[in-house]
């Protein structure tokens, strides 16, 4: 437990956010610095974290994973939905798929027009994606190469990632070179932040080095109950640690890190949110905004799978056996097949015509089974994980009780409109569309989910409401902006309180075309500089390609 009580900081959760402030705020030696995670350490030893191949296991786990399921979906058979969220030193980038996807430029330009946003374009934007990263192929104006984040670009050696390229390629689609560069739409391969075959999580990225600053404290194993708030101004926050109660005081700022889940029914827990629903649990009203909690965006995702012809899939590696030698080559070298995540190719297409940007995301995997390692298909196999990217649905996080250890409530409301219902039943039709090119004739069986079977509207919608999946993209739930249903200003602020500040993917204003642990590094590393009070990196006015004819032609 800390003997001191006063810090210059105290951020609240030690994820893809919390641990780049932690590091950056601590760059100022004068600077004291408090971080408290309710998770434990991301011990060098745990296989299940650091081994990039293992992902499926702390996607299972629920000791260092949150582990929520939604409330009963109305559009998804009343299905409740899995939300994990990561309850370890580098929050849910311990525990993700650890995609390196940036968005696309759009995203952000759309953002900028929002009342309340300005200074968030991709121009913007781009210096400090280039600030956090190190890529391992090296960087031009869009890539960074001298940044803590390391990345790693899918080596793509397994022919089925290049039968998809080449599929891609037949169907009408461009191939990119660089998704997170120049042009995102085409197919193309997927980075990876994996450092030397180990995942490269936020804390292993930003914390390792920051760890033995004076001025940096950090806490674990600590549940905080509430921010303490006196007479407007955030003064501090209550944990509770091994059955204790401690209270800790910010002499500057208290900053929320806690996720797009946690950060919500932590502002809520403290008198912040929606008045009526506070005053119907019994929770004094300090600041009633009701857009804290509302505007919850997800990613939904499906597989397709199809049987592989030949075998060289890694069904051929899914046994026991294999698997220990896979993890010994991994443990003395960090090499092999231990030391990738195994989406090493993707995609991002439009539609249909009239779309600007892609709205569909594309995620290759060679072997089909599902995402948690489980329902594994008994043959070579091989799968496409395809969903909509921009999703017109909106769900909340609210509060059961008043007791700080009830999880919060979620209700995600996927599938609740026509457009991505519409964008749903596209997406599907267009993938299938691509495994069935020629450079696929040789190694294609049967489809194996959903089953050439499902083909009409009602039944490929009856199929995503059966077995849809988030792809664990949760954000938005405390937007940024101006108006009724904003929480925070442009520099993650809180609005009617003083001193508070949050810093993660809730304050999205909407869901960028894309994975989200990059991006949420990226706003960290920005909304670092304002806090500093450092004048912001130059923008970089990078040109992004943009379909010569998108709004007659889908390809």
């Amino acid at each position: 437990m800390i003997s001191e009580t006063t810090f210059d900081y105290i951020i609240v959760g030690a994820g893809s956010a919390g641990c780049v402030l932690a590091n950056r705020l601590t760059e100022n030696p004068l600077n004291k610095v408090l971080l408290i995670e309710a998770g434990k350490a991301d011990h060098w030893w745990n296989w299940k974290i650091h081994m990039p191949a293992a992902l499926a296991y702390p996607m299972a786990s629920t000791s260092i994973n949150w582990a929520y399921k939604s409330e009963a979906d109305p559009y998804m058979n009343n299905r409740r939905m899995y939300c994990p969220r990561g309850k370890v030193l580098g929050g849910s980038s311990s525990i993700n798929g650890m995609a390196y996807v940036r968005g696309h430029a759009f995203d952000y330009n759309r953002w900028a027009q929002i009342d309340g946003c300005r200074d968030w374009s991709y121009s913007d934007c781009l210096p400090y994606f280039k600030k956090a990263e190190c890529l391992d192929i090296g960087g031009d104006v869009y890539r960074g190469t001298d940044g803590p984040l390391k990345v790693t670009a899918g080596k793509m050696e397994n022919p089925l990632y290049k039968a998809w390229l080449m599929a891609g390629e037949e169907a009408g689609y461009p191939i990119t070179n660089d998704p997170n560069g120049y042009q995102q739409e085409g197919l193309g391969r997927m980075d990876m932040t994996v450092d030397k075959g180990r995942r490269c999580s936020s804390a292993k990225a930003y914390l390792k080095d920051a760890a033995n600053r004076k001025g940096l404290f950090i806490e674990k194993n600590a549940f905080v109950n509430r921010i303490l708030i006196e007479d407007g101004t955030a003064s501090g926050v209550e944990f509770e640690k091994d059955g204790a109660k401690v209270c800790v005081y910010a002499g500057k700022e208290v900053i929320l890190c806690a996720g797009a889940i946690n950060t919500p029914q932590l502002l809520m827990l403290s008198g912040i949110g929606p008045g009526p629903h506070l005053n119907s649990i019994g929770i004094p009203v300090l600041n009633d905004l009701p857009g804290v909690g509302k505007n919850l965006q997800d990613h939904l995702e499906i597989y397709l799978q199809m049987k592989c012809l030949q075998p060289i899939s890694l069904y051929g590696v899914h046994n026991p056996l294999r698997k220990l030698m896979i993890g010994l080559q991994w443990i003395l070298s960090a090499t092999g097949l231990g030391a990738t995540n195994h989406f090493e190719a993707g995609g991002f297409i439009r539609s249909h015509a009239g779309i600007e940007h892609p709205n569909i995301q594309y995620h290759f995997l060679p072997i089909a089974m599902n995402y948690d390692g489980s329902k594994a298909q008994n043959c070579h196999g091989y799968q496409v994980h395809v969903g909509p990217m921009r999703p017109t649905s909106r769900g909340l996080v609210w509060l059961g009780s008043r007791d700080p250890r009830d999880n919060p409530k979620i209700l995600f409301n996927y599938m609740a409109t026509d457009t991505d219902r519409l964008e749903m039943r596209e997406a599907i039709r267009l993938t299938r569309e691509i495994l069935t090119q020629p450079s696929f004739k040789p190694l294609n069986g049967e489809e194996l989910s959903p089953g050439c079977h499902v083909q009409k509207d009602e039944e490929i919608d009856a199929f995503v409401r059966g077995f849809g999946e988030s792809a664990y993209h949760p954000s938005c739930t405390c937007a940024m902006g101006e108006g009724e249903f904003a929480v925070v200003d442009n520099s993650g602020l809180i609005h009617g309180t003083n001193k508070l500040r949050v810093v993660d993917a809730s304050i999205m204003p909407s869901i960028v075309s894309g994975n989200l642990n990059a991006p949420t590094i990226m706003i960290a590393e920005k909304i670092a500089d304002t806090i500093k009070g450092n004048k912001p990196l130059v923008p970089i006015d990078a040109q992004v390609w943009q379909h010569p004819n998108w709004g007659l032609l889908q390809r």
